[in-house]
Formats: structure tokens, sequence, C-alpha cells
């Protein structure tokens, strides 16, 4: 068993490439991103993957592709375009950080991805992480990494009881993993290492007994894998009532761009207010006073069309969603944001928030039944 952390013995270090080679060889999933070593696959997988999990990831990120095949096709998209293929992956600055770095590429690179990592990371989006997973698993360059999965792994081979965001231990994990890099297959290794903590070396009940390195690992000898990393405080989460209001005038609906300082920038929603008192149905004059703030329009609420509950970062919302009708399409009232009117069809083609595109699918089934008894009627 070890009794120090195994940074500078290189016998140590042979023996755990070793054994996460092997073990890699037998238990690697079968995932798109590992197929290539085309940088621009690898950049979208990583940043698809940040507070994502791989299954989830894995559609999202064969559709993207298919709709921007290389850095220059990406560059050329609109943002809009960009956020529809995104949607529902949340977290969408990412996506927006991406296609920025994809226009800079283009700009200032010829459209190749940089093999240098100082001109990687001073691209938008792309940090210390990023830029090594990308230069490894790529050029093969030797290049740590440290990611969720990663900063748990190191955190328990060394027996961590410090708290793994510090400056301190940062630089001890960021030095220990440089010195873990083998010679050559660099972002074979990165790889093996990410796979071994998001399989084996979990944050709950992490599977020790079938773990390739479990008796190089120093909070396994100590018994403190359970306790390893320490537990970050729990997020407090804050409970919110809001109202989404579909506005109808003359076959069409309005929906509106989410500003700078809001959630979901750049997306679109239906006019979203919050609300204060609930019970069977919101005050209709606190929803048509916030249309109008929002909007400049004023309405005429009708009835509840729909109840979604969803979290975002520390808030878990409810959502009221509620029919309205246009009574006063003019006034001096200027809109916060861009808004548009469209028909309900159309609404497959603007990148929606994730609640607003449940209650778009809700109206989409509901016209197609209001369609279906109208042709029945005749």
């Amino acid at each position: 068993m070890p009794s120090e952390p195994p940074l500078t013995d290189a016998a140590w270090r042979r023996t755990f490439r070793r054994r996460l080679r092997n073990w890699y060889d037998r238990a690697a999933r079968d995932l798109p991103w590992r197929r290539t070593n085309n940088a621009y696959h690898i950049w979208v997988s990583e940043i698809m993957l940040q507070q994502t999990q791989v299954a989830t990831v894995v559609p999202y990120f064969e559709r993207f592709l298919k709709a921007f095949p290389s850095v220059a096709q990406l560059a050329n998209a609109g943002e809009q375009t960009v956020l529809r293929h995104w949607e529902g992956l949340g977290y969408y600055r990412r996506a927006r950080q991406m296609h920025a770095a994809a226009k800079r590429i283009v700009a200032e690179h010829r459209g190749k991805i940089p093999r240098e990592a100082d001109l990687l990371r001073d691209l938008p989006g792309i940090g210390p992480y990023t830029a090594g997973a990308i230069l490894s698993i790529a050029f093969d360059a030797r290049e740590p990494i440290l990611e969720a999965n990663t900063i748990r792994l190191v955190a328990r081979l060394l027996a961590i009881t410090e708290d793994v965001g510090s400056t301190k231990v940062q630089n001890l994990m960021w030095s220990f993993s440089d010195e873990l890099l083998p010679r050559k297959e660099v972002g074979l290794f990165n790889q093996a290492l990410m796979e071994l903590g998001s399989l084996i070396c979990t944050p709950k009940s992490p599977s020790c007994d079938a773990c390739p390195v479990a008796d190089l690992c120093l909070a396994n000898a100590k018994q403190l894998q359970h306790t390893i990393p320490a537990l970050k405080q729990k997020i407090s989460f804050e409970k919110v009532n809001e109202a989404a209001v579909v506005i109808r005038h003359r076959g069409q609906i309005l929906i509106r761009q989410c500003g700078s300082k809001e959630r979901w920038e750049g997306l679109w929603d239906f006019p979203r207010v919050p609300v204060t008192s609930v019970g069977k149905r919101p005050i209709d004059n606190e929803l048509v006073r916030g249309v109008f703030e929002l909007t400049g329009l004023t309405v005429r609420v009708g009835p509840r069309l729909m109840t979604i509950k969803h979290g975002v970062t520390r808030f878990r919302i409810t959502l009221h969603c509620f029919a309205a009708e246009l009574v006063s399409p003019r006034s001096d009232k200027v809109a916060q944001t861009e808004t548009r009117w469209v028909k309900p069809g159309e609404l497959v083609q603007f990148p929606l928030s994730s609640s607003a595109r449940k209650l778009a699918e809700r109206l989409k089934s509901k016209e197609t039944i209001l369609s279906s008894r109208r042709k029945q009627a005749v």
C-alpha cells in the first residue's frame, strides 16, 4: 500500500499506466467521438460533455456534426440556427461561445484549430481542460487534463482531504496529472482516465473492487474513498412561480427573444412573467401588466393551458401556461426585446427554451386535434 502521494515515484506511474491501459482496452465504451482524431469533432464533444451526461450528448453530437460538418460551416451559420441545434442541452452560453470561437478560427487561423495551447486557450469557451483534451486526443500532445471525473480520481489517488477547488490543491493535481502522462498515446491515456472516473471511481459508491488501480490508491488504503473529495455545500434551491402567456391574434402567436440578462439569452420564449398569487388561477391583472411591460401589448387572459415544473440552475420553477387574446395591437410602450408573430407551425424553426418547446408541442397537438375535428365535421 502506498504511504505517501506517489508524485515522483516512477515505478508507481509505470504500473498505473499499464493497468489503466489494459482496463481501458477491455472496458471502454464505444462513443462516436472516440472513433476519430478530428480536432473539430473532439472540440464539439468536449464542449457538449461539460455538465451533461454522455447518454444525452450522443444524439446531439451526431445531429450537430451533420448540420455543421466543419469549423467553417459552423462559423458561417447564424446564431439562431446554432442555438436551434443546441436546444435542449442547456447552458446555452457554451453554444454561443463555440460559435464565436469558430468565427475566430476561420478569421485568424484559416479554419484550422490551433495546435498551440496558448492560442487555443485564447478562444472563447476553451479553458485549460478543454484545450488539453483537444490537443492530447487530436494531436497526441503531452497535455494533462482535469475535469470532474479526473479531479475526483486524482483526489482519491492522493487522498486529498482539502478543498479540491483551492489554488494549492489545483496546482498539486495539475502537477501530478502532468507527471502521470505517458510519452505517447497521451490522448488515449487521458480518455482512459476520464473513463475510469466515470465508470468506476464514481461520486457515490465507487466500485473499488472492480478498479484496476485500487491497490495504488491512497484513499482506498485509508478507507477514505467515500469521503473524498470533500462534499460541496448543498445548493439552496429557490422556488419560483411564473406564467407563460400564449397570445393569439389572427391565427398567429407572439414570441419574444430573451435578452442578455435573462435566462436562455438569445432563445425565444412566450411572454413569461413572475406571478405572486397562484391558487387556482393567477391574478389576471398581474399577467396583463407583465405582458404589457415586456411587449407593449394589452391582452385579455383566457384559460389555463398546462402547468410545467422544471429546474434552471438554483431555481425550481412552476410555470403556469395561459392562453390570451390581443386586445390592443398598438401602444407607445416599446417592447423590451424583439418580438415576432408566427404561425404555430413555424415555432419549430425557432430555438426555444425547454419549457417553451413543451408548450409549443402541446399547442401543436391541440391544433392537430382541432384540425381533425373540423375535417370530420365537413
